[in-house]
């Protein structure tokens, strides 16, 4: 049943040391923290393509998913991932950055497009279902330049309070929306 189902927490994000730094990378960062504060020491394995820890919040149960297959194909662990835990679209909720947002700013979203961002587009195009939840990171975009360069750079040591700040409220922000629901997240966390 659907109320039975947990869960599935997604990061979005590029595998590997080189990108781990990555504006990118946020949703990874994001969900590691969000793990770090729920559990002392989340314990991660592999499955679906992804990193996967299982943890009980409360009254729910998330399912943590970092996918491992780069950006660009993160629907082919994403949707193994909900389609084997009958998680239904409703309880995805993606945390993934945002180039549309000047960095720190922060909003919940259900359902939607793509907006240009390739780790969502496949998403939806493999589940076949943009009703699922996302928790949006600002990351800012590029005066100069191009935004694959932009959101493949590591933050700046001048932007690292403004980063430590936006992946605080990400901790809340998920947990708000695992247990009070994504209404109340977003009258919470959708001011600018």
């Amino acid at each position: 049943m659907a109320d039975q189902a947990p869960w599935l927490l997604v990061g979005l994000g590029n595998p590997g040391a080189r990108y781990a730094r990555t504006r990118h990378n946020i949703g990874f960062m994001a969900v590691d923290a969000w793990c770090e504060q729920a559990t002392a020491s989340p314990s991660w394995s592999e499955k679906w393509k992804a990193q996967v820890a299982t943890l009980g919040t409360g009254s729910a149960r998330v399912v943590a998913l970092k996918p491992q297959t780069f950006m660009n194909r993160s629907g082919q662990s994403v949707v193994p991932a909900a389609q084997f835990l009958r998680v239904p679209a409703a309880q995805i909720l993606v945390v993934h950055d945002e180039v549309d947002f000047q960095l720190g700013r922060l909003a919940v979203k259900k359902g939607g497009g793509h907006g240009g961002h390739n780790g969502l587009r496949d998403i939806l195009q493999l589940l076949g279902n943009g009703d699922f939840l996302r928790i949006r990171l600002g990351v800012g975009r590029p005066v100069h330049g191009e935004v694959a360069d932009h959101v493949l750079s590591d933050f700046l040591p001048d932007e690292r309070i403004v980063l430590d700040e936006l992946l605080e409220r990400a901790v809340k922000a998920i947990t708000c929306v695992t247990r009070e629901g994504v209404v109340t997240a977003m009258n919470k966390f959708n001011t600018t």
